[in-house]
């Protein structure tokens, strides 16, 4: 897993916490804010939208990647994810899944808790410690496009 430079990652983390700043969760009350870095140095925010009818909420992640991906935006370089928590929180199963559908397996993905400083230096040692996993980490023997393709025996 590629290390990202220290602006590019200062740079997507503050667009995580910015994005956070736009959830909508009357109901849950849990705050999440998502930034998407594509292959071309874009980066794309999102935040949880909850909705009345549960089902019908979308989380921070799937925002960002909804969003870039309407726009013609479909090969990413990092993804980082706050909460108002202060440890760092992992996107859901169903979010997992999305992510595995439009980024690499080995991409970076950044957990962030709420008590991260942006001032801090690379490393992020100590209090709010950034937890650097991938998609392949978090989602370990995965199901993706590539296994649509495979033959399939005789019914």
């Amino acid at each position: 897993m590629a290390a990202l430079p220290d602006e590019q990652r200062k740079a997507l983390i503050q667009a995580a916490f910015e994005g956070k700043e736009f959830s909508y969760s009357p109901y849950s009350k849990f705050r999440v804010g998502a930034a998407l870095l594509t292959s071309d140095g874009t980066i794309i925010k999102g935040a949880n939208i909850e909705n009345a009818s549960y089902g019908g909420t979308i989380c921070a992640e799937r925002t960002a990647i909804v969003k870039s991906a309407s726009e013609g935006k479909r090969t990413f370089a990092a993804l980082a994810v706050v909460t108002d928590v202060k440890s760092a929180i992992s996107p859901c199963g169903l979010c997992r899944q999305v992510i595995r559908e439009f980024c690499a397996q080995d991409m970076p993905i950044l957990l962030v808790p709420a008590d991260y400083s942006i001032s801090q230096a690379s490393g992020d040692a100590g209090k709010g410690s950034v937890r650097q996993t991938s998609i392949g980490e978090l989602l370990p023997d995965s199901f993706g496009p590539e296994h649509l393709e495979l033959p399939r025996g005789t019914i």
